[in-house]
């Protein structure tokens, strides 16, 4: 009866579904783990951003590696900014997705120590081998106030870190490449300042990163799940599909082959059959009417 589960055809379709089943299962959990992982991050997010803000030296110090715990986490620093060693990021996006620089200030402690400071977003200059009309950094003695991010790298960040750029201009924030570059001793990370706010809207401050949206995973989860199960479900319908195409193939070839009752006449005519009474023919059997004369005895001579 399933006999045909063992074609060709069967058993490659069989294995394919064998094989998309798991996949499919673990492309849902692939998906569930990054919602769980976006809904932790929008936690972090905004349990950071509402805490109280420390001294930056609490968090961070030369060579230190930001943990992820620490991202967004607000922090202070007092200071004077160095903008001899000002430099620009270049290829940063705004909030409107406009493509210009971010202004990356060195602002010394007052132990001498450096912590970096991403001011915000300019546009960039019209040639972009030419260092751009930076904004003046506030003057003297100041306090700042931002959120203390890791280290950019190319593996962290995606952005390749290309050499042989124009003078004061720069591919990643990387305090240990600052640090090199200016010879002093840099906080690990850096800070993206959201307070004071600039003077005339310039350079534009980064906003707060989105943590409201959890994206569409748990929704391609559940999709790759439902075609888990659909699967098999699928193999099942098309097996009985095939099961009663070939009954009722298999049920029009035997009539076929049976063939149908005639009702016209035979095409043989039956033997002759003898009538009883013995082996009389011809005009016999029609009562000697027809068949010949009756012979009459003549009496004999006395």
């Amino acid at each position: 009866m399933y006999r045909f589960l063992l074609s060709r055809q069967w058993v490659i379709l069989t294995l394919l579904a064998l094989v998309l089943i798991p996949v499919m299962v673990e492309l849902g959990f692939w998906q569930f783990h990054r919602h769980e992982r976006r809904v932790a991050q929008n936690e972090l997010i905004a349990a950071n951003l509402a805490a109280k803000p420390v001294p930056v030296a609490e968090l961070t110090s030369p060579g230190h590696t930001v943990p992820r715990s620490d991202y967004w986490r607000r922090a202070t620093a007092t200071g004077t900014f160095d903008t001899a060693d000002e430099v620009v990021v270049r290829r940063r996006t705004n909030a409107d997705d406009r493509v210009g620089m971010h202004v990356l200030t060195p602002l010394v402690l007052d132990d001498g120590r450096v912590v970096l400071v991403n001011r915000g977003w300019i546009p960039a200059a019209p040639d972009q081998k030419a260092y751009p009309d930076v904004p003046a950094a506030p003057k003297g003695r100041v306090t700042v106030t931002g959120r203390l991010m890791a280290d950019q790298t190319t593996g962290s960040s995606g952005i390749k870190d290309l050499q042989g750029l124009p003078p004061r201009q720069v591919m990643l924030i990387n305090s240990e490449q600052q640090a090199e570059r200016t010879g002093r001793e840099v906080l690990g990370g850096y800070l993206e300042m959201t307070e004071p706010a600039p003077a005339g809207d310039t350079p534009e401050p980064i906003p707060d990163p989105d943590h409201d949206s959890i994206g569409a995973h748990m929704a391609y989860a559940v999709q790759w799940w439902l075609f888990a199960a659909g699967v098999p479900v699928g193999w099942v319908v098309l097996v009985r599909r095939e099961r009663h195409d070939r009954a009722a193939q298999a049920a029009s070839g035997s009539t076929s082959a049976d063939g149908s009752p005639h009702d016209g006449p035979s095409d043989t005519a039956p033997p002759d059959t003898a009538p009883p009474g013995g082996g009389a023919s011809g005009g016999e059997a029609g009562g000697g009417a027809t068949g010949g004369a009756q012979t009459t005895r003549e009496p004999a001579d006395a």
